[in-house]
């Protein structure tokens, strides 16, 4: 959980922190060469991360291995159908936490 008024990248290396991957994707928000770096030498993975327009050296990234964020996407969409996930009505971690579960849930036994 992290403040509203915070950039997401700040939030990435805990977030990664401990984790086995072999490629990490996310959106354009996360596009820092410190951030690419990180993935690169601490985790020996991938950054399937799109360049951002301003860039002034523009970056490649596989293009195939990141359409793969739209099933996320599609899943946070229709998750977003709950009210109480959405807003985040619960004031505590462990309880937003579980009413996340509680949607995926629901999500895999349609």
């Amino acid at each position: 959980m992290s403040p509203g008024q915070a950039a997401d990248v700040t939030n990435a290396p805990p977030l990664i922190d401990g984790l086995q991957f072999d490629a990490l994707l996310a959106d354009k928000g996360y596009d820092a060469d410190w951030l690419v770096d990180l993935v690169k030498s601490a985790h020996q993975a991938e950054a399937v991360i799109p360049p951002r327009k301003g860039r002034k050296t523009s970056r490649d990234y596989d293009k195939h291995t990141y359409k793969q964020r739209n099933l996320v996407e599609r899943f946070i969409g229709w998750a977003k159908h709950f009210r109480r996930a959405a807003t985040r009505y619960e004031k505590t971690a462990r309880n937003f936490l579980a009413v996340w579960n509680f949607v995926a849930i629901i999500k895999l036994l349609k």
